[in-house]
Parts: structure tokens; sequence; C-alpha cells
């Protein structure tokens, strides 16, 4: 039996720690390469990265880069870099 205060860890293998040990490396990942680690949606990427602010865990930007192409096409292209720094905090 497991003890129910005990924290519980991720199952070997899944999408759910893929995505931990991409944003747990020094250089982070962005929501391009979740989204191709996971075949995951990019609001999914999002949820996922709100749920784990919401369990606890620092999700940091370490950079955001905006691109505006000719004609100032907005955002197209920009985007941030995102890590886990840390545990739980």
């Amino acid at each position: 039996a497991r003890d129910p205060s005990a924290r519980r860890r991720p199952r070997e293998g899944t999408k759910h720690q893929a995505v931990l040990i991409l944003l747990r490396r020094d250089e982070g990942a962005t929501i391009t390469q979740i989204m191709d680690a996971t075949a995951w949606a990019q609001h999914t990427v999002r949820g996922f990265l709100a749920g784990l602010k919401k369990k606890g865990h620092r999700v940091e930007v370490l950079e955001r880069v905006r691109q505006v192409g000719p004609g100032a096409q907005g955002a197209k292209g920009s985007y941030s870099v995102y890590r886990i720094s840390g545990e739980q905090g």
C-alpha cells in the first residue's frame, strides 16, 4: 500500500515524464519542442504548463523571442523558452 501523503512520481516512459525532462534541461524547451516530443496540440502544452504551476512547480520563462516580419505580421514566428527551476516552490 502506498502512503497517501507521499509525493507521486510519474510513470517511466510517459509523455508527462518526457516533458519534465525537456523542461529541466539548462536550455529549457519551447512549446514547439514539447509538441514535437508528445504529439500534443499547442493548447494542450499550455494547459500542461498551467497545471505544473498550479501544482506548485516554478515554471519560468528563460527567453521571449519576438519576430516581426515584413509588413508587421505580428507574433508569427515568435516563441518563448520555458524551464522548471528546482523541484517545486
